[in-house]
């Protein structure tokens, strides 16, 4: 099967690194099998599904069965790559994966991967099951893998309590004391949820001051960081306060996510400050 870039819903970008490079001053042929794994986690986070988790959800693992490269060109030390995978085909217990390794417009090598469900006691293979399926044919048919419920804290406090422990509680040790107030009985809470109905993100909108809106304890389950979750319970907050008639938010963003807010169209306001002992700045969007 001959793909192109077009085909491919799923890209993931890396840079050629030195470890990468043979004698030969191009990529060792067995890295390409590693780009495509390392692609291929990549894809199960647009499919909004926490590998571990979701395959112990669906009671078995996906073990390589068949790899088979077609090499057409060679990549280099710095080169920019574009890896594509794309699920073309769904038997019984088995999975096959086309992909590509593009380097711009050109095609440098591409792949066919043969995965199998099967039970991880005795390896030994499983119908893949039905909610797997058609989320991984939903996705290359263009579908959405999130829904973004929004609502009060009696509607959304349970597992909007479980992301937030995880994520600030557990993996940034903010003190619980600090993290739970009273603010939370009285915000919007946004979660978003796979389609298995995990819960993965959360947010809350607060009113900060007539027709300013405070959007805060952002969070995102680790293993979805740099999908879509996060981006689509920002965009349910700030729909939410447009409609409420609001003409600005504001919100204090971690230094690391200051690049995720500002591709939301929000931009720095003052200076620096320290929050929980991590590094803050003040953010702000109009409406």
């Amino acid at each position: 099967m001959t793909l192109q870039r077009s085909d491919f819903r799923h890209l993931h970008a890396l840079r050629v690194r030195w470890a990468e490079v043979d004698m030969q001053q191009i990529v060792f042929n067995a890295h390409y099998l590693m780009y495509f794994d390392t692609a291929l986690a990549d894809y199960w986070r647009a499919l909004a599904l926490p590998y571990v988790e979701s395959m112990q959800h669906f009671g078995g693992d996906l073990y390589l069965r068949k790899a088979t490269l077609d090499y057409q060109a060679s990549a280099r030390y710095d080169d920019v790559l574009d890896i594509g995978i794309r699920c073309t085909r769904i038997r019984s217990s088995s999975l096959l994966f086309h992909g590509v390794v593009l380097r711009g417009k050109e095609l440098l090598v591409s792949g066919e991967l043969v995965y199998v469900f099967a039970d991880p006691a005795t390896q030994t293979s499983r119908p893949v099951p039905a909610p797997l399926r058609a989320m991984l044919e939903g996705f290359e048919a263009g579908q959405v893998m999130l829904e973004v419920r929004t609502g009060d804290w009696a509607t959304l406090g349970e597992p909007a309590r479980s992301i937030r422990s995880e994520v600030f509680v557990e993996e940034q040790r903010i003190p619980a004391a600090m993290e739970w107030d009273e603010a939370d009985a009285g915000a919007m809470h946004a979660v978003a949820y796979n389609r298995i109905g995990v819960p993965l993100a959360t947010g809350r909108l607060v009113v900060q001051a007539p027709g300013v809106a405070r959007i805060g304890r952002m969070a995102v389950r680790r293993p979805l960081r740099g999908g879509r979750a996060g981006r689509s319970v920002l965009e349910a907050l700030i729909a939410l306060a447009a409609r409420r008639g609001d003409r600005e938010i504001v919100l204090s963003a971690q230094l690391s996510a200051v690049p995720f807010y500002a591709r939301a169209g929000f931009t720095q306001r003052g200076p620096g400050f320290d929050d929980a002992g991590i590094p803050h700045v003040e953010m702000r969007r109009s409406l």
